[in-house]
C-alpha cells in the first residue's frame, strides 16, 4: 500500500474548493500521481536553494513517472525572498513555463516558499491551482493551510497578498528530519499555538511530550494531524477572517512587530521565534490587564523555554528599538481597524479570544515595561 494511502487525512471542508492534508512520512514521492489526478497537465515548481537540492530532483521524477511537464524556479532561503522582485521573477518563470488555469503550482519547501508561491498562483492568469508540499513543522502545520498567500512590505509582515485555497497539501513527515534543530524548534511554536488557543488538554499532552514533533513516529504525526484539524475548523467557519480565524493570530501582533524591527533578519529572528516571544507576551499582557492569572502566563513561558524556544524580547541577538518604535510597527498590523488595535488575549490556557479596541496606552505601557523602560 502507498505511503499516502496510509497517511493521515485531514479534510478542509470549503464545499467545492474542500481539500484535503495528507500527513506521514513519504507521501512526497506520490506528488505526481497526486497532482495528475487533478487532471494537471504542466507543474511550475517554486523552491528555495535550501530544499531544492534535498528534493527536487525526486519531485521530477515523480512527476514525470507520471507523465507531467515541469519547469521549476528557485528562489534564496529566508525571508527576504519575500518581496516584489522575486514575486516577479516567480511570475515570469510561470508564465514562460506555460502553466495555464488548469495546471498546477507546486510549492515546494516552508513557509516562506509557500507564501510567495501560493500568492504567484493566485495572480498567474488570474488564478492557478496551488498544490502546497511544505518541508518545515511550521509550514505543515500553519501556513500551508487555509488559504493565506503573500509576501512583506518594509512596513509590515504579509501586507500584500491573497486569500488563495491550495487543491491539496502534501506533508511528508520525514522531511522534518533534515530541518536544524532550531527550526524545528520555530516550528513547534505554532504547534503550541493550538493548545493555547482553545485546547488546554492538547497543550497538556505536549507539556508531557515536549519531544513530539522533533522525532519521526506517531507521535509527531498526531502533533501536527491535531494542529491542521484546528486550523481546517477554524478556516471551513471563517476563511477570510472576519470572525474568529483571528485567534489564529495568537502571539503574532507583538511577534510581527519583532520581526519588523529586526528587519526580517533570520540570523537573529525567525518567524516561530517571534510567535513563540509573542505569545508569552500576549498571555503577560493578559495577566497585566487581570484577565489571566500570573500563573497561566509562567505556565506558558515555561513550556516554551523547555523546547527552547525564547519567550523575551531581550532573547534577540543584536536588542531591538524603543517601546514607541515596537508600537508602530504594530500599528501596521493587519488586524488593525480603524486605527484602533485587536490582540488575541487569553483568560488562561486554551482560553483565547479576539480583543478589539484595547487601548493604546495600556499596549504601549505594557511594551515600556516588557522592554526596561520607564513608563
Amino acid at each position: 500500500m502507498s505511503a499516502a494511502a496510509l497517511a493521515e487525512r485531514v479534510e478542509v471542508a470549503l464545499g467545492e474548493r474542500a481539500y484535503d492534508i495528507l500527513i506521514g512520512p513519504g507521501v512526497l514521492a506520490e506528488t505526481g500521481e497526486r497532482i495528475a489526478a487533478l487532471g494537471a497537465r504542466t507543474v511550475g515548481i517554486v523552491t528555495d536553494s535550501n530544499v531544492a537540492p534535498l528534493y527536487l530532483a525526486g519531485i521530477e521524477r515523480s512527476l514525470e513517472a507520471a507523465g507531467l511537464a515541469h519547469a521549476s524556479v528557485l528562489v534564496p532561503a529566508g525571508e527576504a525572498s519575500k518581496r516584489f522582485s522575486e514575486l516577479e521573477r516567480v511570475v515570469d518563470a510561470l508564465i514562460a513555463a506555460r502553466v495555464e488555469r488548469g495546471d498546477v503550482v507546486l510549492a515546494l519547501g516552508g513557509g516562506v516558499v509557500g507564501d510567495l508561491a501560493g500568492f504567484a498562483g493566485a495572480v498567474v492568469r488570474r488564478g492557478v491551482r496551488v498544490v502546497q508540499a511544505p518541508t518545515s513543522l511550521l509550514a505543515q502545520v500553519d501556513s500551508s493551510v487555509g488559504g493565506k498567500t503573500g509576501i512583506n512590505s518594509p512596513r509590515g509582515k504579509n501586507l500584500i497578498g491573497a486569500f488563495h485555497q491550495p487543491s491539496l497539501v502534501l506533508a511528508d513527515t520525514a522531511s522534518l528530519d533534515t530541518l536544524p534543530e532550531r527550526e524545528l524548534r520555530a516550528g513547534y511554536a505554532e504547534v503550541a499555538k493550538y493548545g493555547l488557543i482553545d485546547d488546554e488538554p492538547f497543550f497538556a499532552w505536549l507539556e508531557a511530550n515536549p519531544r513530539a514533533c522533533f522525532v519521526e513516529g506517531p507521535d509527531r504525526i498526531r502533533a501536527i494531524a491535531t494542529s491542521c484539524r484546528a486550523k481546517a475548523a477554524v478556516v471551513a467557519r471563517d476563511e477570510r477572517e472576519t470572525g474568529d480565524r483571528a485567534l489564529l493570530n495568537l502571539g503574532h501582533t507583538f511577534g510581527h512587530a519583532l520581526e519588523a524591527d529586526v528587519a526580517y533578519d533570520g540570523a537573529r529572528l525567525i518567524h516561530g521565534e517571534g510567535v513563540a516571544i509573542g505569545m508569552a507576551m500576549a498571555f503577560r499582557f493578559s495577566a497585566a490587564l487581570g484577565l489571566c492569572a500570573a500563573a497561566e502566563a509562567e505556565r506558558v513561558e515555561r513550556h516554551l523555554k523547555a523546547v527552547g524556544l525564547p519567550t523575551r524580547a531581550a532573547e534577540i541577538p543584536g536588542g531591538i528599538g524603543d517601546a514607541a518604535t515596537l508600537f508602530g510597527h504594530m500599528m501596521q498590523d493587519k488586524k488593525v481597524s480603524r486605527g484602533k488595535l485587536t490582540f488575541i488575549l487569553a483568560r488562561g490556557v486554551g482560553r483565547s479570544f479576539v480583543a478589539r479596541d484595547v487601548m493604546a496606552d495600556d499596549a504601549l505601557g505594557f511594551l515600556r515595561g516588557e522592554l526596561g523602560e520607564a513608563r
